[in-house]
């Protein structure tokens, strides 16, 4: 759908240059999805792999970021492979709702209720983020977080239109769940892709 050059703005790697790889296509359809033009993947035109690492390897930084939509309804071993083999470390932003084929330095895995994550993908996770709509989420987040491995980071998110709501309850909870740290979409307040 998209490619650019930013800065990581959620999670553990917040503030670190990382080139985005927006893939088309997601059937996850969240209601709240702040990128819902990417859902139809047949709108885009589609680049070679090598387009693709190419055009990132013009750019200094060597985090590469595939997102969507949903990255794990491809198979992404052919992009994984040639940004590692170029010098990428190679994170992807997924549901968890597929399994993750590829060779894949960091997964963010963010679950949804519209279609749940696979026990494969929450097995593998390195940091579970949950993006906090309602109160309830915070029971949901805790559901979640008992199906991931042990090593993984736990982060929850106000989602941005409630963010004033729902992110003094967020510090509230992790304050009695100190397991749990907080994200923000530092790059929507810094006014960057």
């Amino acid at each position: 759908m998209e490619h650019f050059y930013t800065l990581q703005g959620e999670g553990l790697h917040t503030g670190k240059a990382a080139y985005f790889i927006r893939l088309g296509g997601c059937d996850v359809g969240c209601v709240w999805c702040d990128v819902k033009d990417s859902w139809d993947a047949s709108r885009y035109p589609q680049l070679t792999t090598d387009e693709i690492v190419n055009i990132a390897y013009a750019e200094k930084g060597r985090i590469a970021v595939v997102t969507g939509g949903e990255p794990a309804m491809y198979d992404l071993s052919p992009l994984s492979n040639a940004l590692r083999q170029a010098g990428f470390k190679v994170h992807i932003e997924t549901s968890g709702a597929y399994p993750i084929i590829g060779d894949i330095d960091w997964i963010t895995l963010s679950p949804k209720k519209f279609k749940a994550p696979i026990d494969e993908s929450l097995a593998i996770a390195n940091e579970l983020k949950v993006v906090v709509f309602n109160k309830s989420d915070l029971k949901w987040a805790e559901e979640h977080a008992l199906k991931v491995n042990n090593n993984c980071l736990l982060y929850l998110q106000p989602e941005w239109s409630k963010r004033e709501i729902n992110t003094p309850l967020i510090i509230d909870f992790i304050k009695e769940h100190p397991q749990w740290q907080l994200s923000l979409q530092t790059h929507k307040y810094i006014n960057i892709p």
